[in-house]
């Protein structure tokens, strides 16, 4: 039997699987779906249920929740399919996956919390045309194995998450003068007593707030603290460095650089 060359692999010689598995940093997708590279503040996808839906607490939760599950279950079919599924079609595959997850996700809001499912109303079918959850699913699970494409899943989820409920606790805020109001819709009757009174029981409400403008100015607020963090820590990275000393004779020009 005649072998060739390219046929011949050693027992030592890792495989393509093997070093795509090596260079999983899960670290680093935990911090990319947490804050680097989040859906809401940084990729901006996702933002007509964020803005539009975040008007409290438990809405956020809601829709939060709704939209971890999706990106979770989308992104673990795509990674076991993603060597059977030709590139040609791969998007429409993609799309029904995530449409058939958003259906189970909205008959397990209509048979369990059917009176925040009529809140958030056509934002939960929405989820389907979710840029964040193609994004992820093109971008990440069709070309990692199934354990880090659900923790991707899981933690640009988890960022979705935390963004809608910052935007819906100050909308609640100021709008309402409370926080986690009406957490029964979704936690049942014991969660009725979670409502904290914050800005006393004679606060006219701050009508902006509560609506679409308002949601754009807190989600713009967040994005700049966001941003002056970053480049806050920016700045301390490159002062920690060591400067580089440019030997031998110097010229300072106009523009004020030495060389």
């Amino acid at each position: 039997m005649n072998t060739t060359s390219d046929d011949i692999v050693t027992e030592n010689e890792p495989t393509q699987e093997a070093l795509a598995a090596s260079d999983i940093n899960y670290s680093e997708i935990t911090k990319n779906g947490l804050w680097s590279n989040n859906p809401a503040l940084v990729q901006l996808l996702g933002l007509c249920p964020l803005l539009a839906v975040s008007g409290s607490v438990v809405n956020a939760i809601g829709l939060g929740l709704a939209t971890l599950l999706v990106l979770i279950g989308s992104n673990i079919v795509v990674s076991l399919i993603r060597n059977i599924v030709s590139d040609a079609v791969k998007l429409p595959v993609f799309v029904m996956i995530i449409a058939s997850f958003t259906t189970c996700t909205e008959l397990l809001m209509r048979a369990y919390t059917f009176e925040l499912y009529q809140i958030l109303g056509i934002f939960i079918p929405l989820i389907v045309t979710n840029c964040a959850i193609l994004g992820r699913a093109d971008a990440f699970a069709c070309k990692n194995k199934v354990i880090p494409s659900a923790i991707d899943g899981l933690m640009m989820g988890l960022g979705f998450l935390l963004v809608l409920v910052c935007i819906g606790a100050i909308r609640e805020v100021f709008g309402a003068g409370t926080l986690f109001a009406d957490m029964q819709l979704l936690f049942g009757e014991a969660a009725r007593d979670w409502k904290i009174t914050v800005l006393g029981d004679n606060y006219p409400g701050f009508l902006v707030a509560i609506l679409p403008p308002g949601a754009f100015l807190v989600a713009g607020f967040l994005i700049a603290f966001k941003n002056m963090i970053d480049n806050y820590n920016e700045k301390r990275r490159l002062a920690a460095q060591p400067k580089k000393i440019i030997k031998g004779a110097k010229r300072v020009r106009t523009t004020g650089s030495i060389s």
